[in-house]
């Protein structure tokens, strides 16, 4: 049988990839732990890097190409085709390639470091990339940082395991990808560590700040030196903060919470719409994707992440918005203008809610950013166009809007800060930054104490990053615990052969079952001491006269969280577990104790 050939090019890759790690497992037996993780969090820092440029270079190659084709048209037919095109290849290469499903968002990471011990899958490291690049390059109204995240996270997490380092350093190489992917996308490495630690690792020591520093850093210096500045989101204007503008950043921040917590809740709803056609993979891709190019053909900024029309926003030349499209002969008309602005701000969730809910992938960071943008903008310009000022810097407000939203969003308003600290090239609005960051943060917390990423996480008690005890909780595997040693009862059974196992067994607890294995209730040797000694008072005592009715039961999936306060609320340390009405096995509390413990000692990065 013939050998299959292998190109040149191939053999080349696949030589030097085996010296590489050949090199490394020898630099790993002569440097200790600290000096390998920091050689480690570089090549991290890298890797993340370069799977930025892959996907920003060809997003911003498509965009290009789409606005050049527009020029010539003078409609936004390709904005409208281009879209639908790329979600039906996701489609096809999820469902041909990568088993028929692939991890969206950032709760994927936080899964991974709070039950998985920061293991993710290898696949990871290349499908985000390739799906994302066909979702949002061709056009999809989504994000590329949250396949950059999920990506650069993988890759930590697989150099990790392939160097058999500990779930300590596994965990921090993690959030090193994470770091370097935002990094290297805004070039912020600040806004870097500081979203790794404020949105991945809510618990970690001081000393994790270096690698993640040092990674982050890395990831910004590759793509300034090989990634094209235009691409990238930054502001190069003069910014000056005046205090008497101070009441109209307050207006903003009110506004960035709502508008947060109306795209959180309008998102969702539109991603449940799509639930219908669970197993109807092509069905879904042309309904949402066909949804989704008639709001880009009315409103072509809705194409792709957006960034330049943040930049026309911010940079004085809003009437660009207007060019190639069916407004186009009212683009100097200023009211037309503001209200096209404010219709794409609330209509954005509808758009990034068809692209991902449809089988495409990307994520809500770079919307948010958008909305924000296009919020500030809208504000601003409404107030000076009515009267209520005749001032206001409307660059400013373009740019601390993005702050607003992303901190409500993703509940992080330190990254948000920071973020748009960086990408402005200053920090000469930092207090109207923190003004409206903090506000958005407090009004959307108060009406959505999740994040959007980890809602419906966090509502089937999953992952609650923010809490290190529920963590902790949610990674015990209640499987993994429950005993089935436990001698259990018939219904048939006389109370002599419960006396009779008394002798023979430690148990105080006997599950009693009918013939269908169904828990029908318990005998409690505790409630018949009194007649376990009289010999009379046995004979003619029926089983079903001390079958007691118990709460003290669980079922087969319900999470560690609830099992606790299940024992505490029973005052008991032992649980019955069921599994349609079926008896399985009993669960200690000693033992999930134990348990809780041995993986604290392992949970601390440091």
């Amino acid at each position: 049988m013939p050998t299959k050939k292998v190109s040149p090019i191939t053999l080349f890759f696949r030589k030097n990839f085996k010296r590489l790690e050949a090199t490394l497992f020898f630099l790993k037996s002569i440097l200790n732990n600290r000096q390998f993780i920091y050689l480690s969090c570089v090549l991290v820092g890298i890797s993340s890097a370069l799977a930025v440029i892959v996907l920003k270079t060809f997003s911003h190659s498509v965009f290009r190409f789409a606005n050049y084709i527009d020029g010539i048209l003078h409609l936004p037919y390709s904005n409208s085709i281009l879209p639908i095109a790329g979600i039906l290849l996701t489609a096809f290469v999820i469902k041909k390639f990568l088993d028929g499903s692939i991890e969206k968002g950032t709760s994927q990471i936080m899964i991974a470091v709070a039950k998985k011990s920061g293991i993710m899958p290898r696949k990871q490291m290349y499908a985000q990339i390739i799906t994302s690049s066909l979702t949002v390059g061709m056009g999809g109204s989504a994000g590329l940082e949250s396949p950059i995240t999920i990506t650069g996270a993988a890759f930590g997490s697989n150099y990790a395991q392939k160097y058999r380092l500990s779930y300590k350093d596994r965990t921090l190489l993690l959030a090193c990808g994470v770091a370097a992917g935002i990094a290297a996308a805004f070039n912020a490495p600040i806004a870097g560590v500081l979203f790794a630690i404020e949105v991945i690792l809510a618990d970690m020591s001081v000393t994790a700040f270096i690698p993640i520093m040092i990674s982050a850093a890395t990831g910004a210096l590759v793509t300034n030196v090989l990634l094209k500045e235009d691409i990238l989101l930054s502001f190069h204007q003069q910014l000056s903060f005046d205090y008497h503008n101070i009441p109209y950043y307050i207006i903003i921040g009110i506004f960035a919470g709502l508008v947060s917590v109306y795209h959180a809740r309008t998102f969702r709803k539109v991603e449940h719409f799509f639930d219908r056609y669970k197993n109807k993979t092509y069905k879904k891709a042309i309904v949402g994707a066909s949804a989704l190019a008639i709001l880009i053909f009315f409103f072509p900024t809705l194409f792709g992440e957006g960034y330049e029309s943040i930049k026309a926003l911010s940079n004085g030349n809003p009437e660009k918005l207007l060019e190639n499209t069916l407004l186009n002969p009212f683009k100097d008309n200023e009211w037309v203008l503001v209200l096209f602005v404010g219709a794409t701000m609330m209509i954005k969730v509808f758009a990034t809610g068809l692209t991902l809910g449809s089988g495409g992938n990307g994520g809500n960071f770079a919307p948010s950013l958008f909305v924000g943008s296009y919020l500030g903008f809208f504000v601003a310009k409404l107030f000076n166009l009515i009267g209520l000022s005749h001032n206001l810097p409307i660059s400013n407000f373009t740019i601390v809007g993005m702050a607003g939203v992303l901190s409500g969003l993703f509940h992080a308003p330190l990254t948000a800060i920071f973020l748009i600290a960086e990408i402005t090239g200053g920090y000469a609005l930092m207090v109207p930054l923190l003004i409206v960051s903090s506000i958005s943060f407090a009004i959307t917390k108060k009406m959505e104490i999740h994040s959007m990423d980890i809602k419906n996480l966090a509502d089937k008690g999953q992952v609650f990053t923010s809490d290190k005890d529920k963590n902790i909780l949610s990674s015990i595997e209640l499987s993994k615990h429950i005993r089935n040693d436990f001698r259990t009862i018939t219904a048939h059974a006389k109370l002599e052969d419960v006396i009779e196992l008394l002798s023979t067994t430690k148990q105080t607890i006997f599950p009693v079952l009918n013939e269908n294995e169904e828990l029908l209730g318990i005998v409690d040797f505790d409630k018949i001491r009194n007649i376990v000694f009289k010999p009379f008072q046995i004979k003619y005592t029926a089983l079903s006269d001390v079958i007691l009715k118990t709460e003290a039961i669980i079922c087969y999936d319900e999470i560690m969280e609830t099992v606790m306060d299940k024992f505490d609320s029973n005052h008991t340390d032992i649980l019955l577990v069921l599994k349609d009405k079926k008896y399985l096995g009993y669960l200690s509390k000693i033992e999930v104790l134990e348990s809780y413990r041995e993986k604290l000692k392992d949970m601390r990065i440091e």
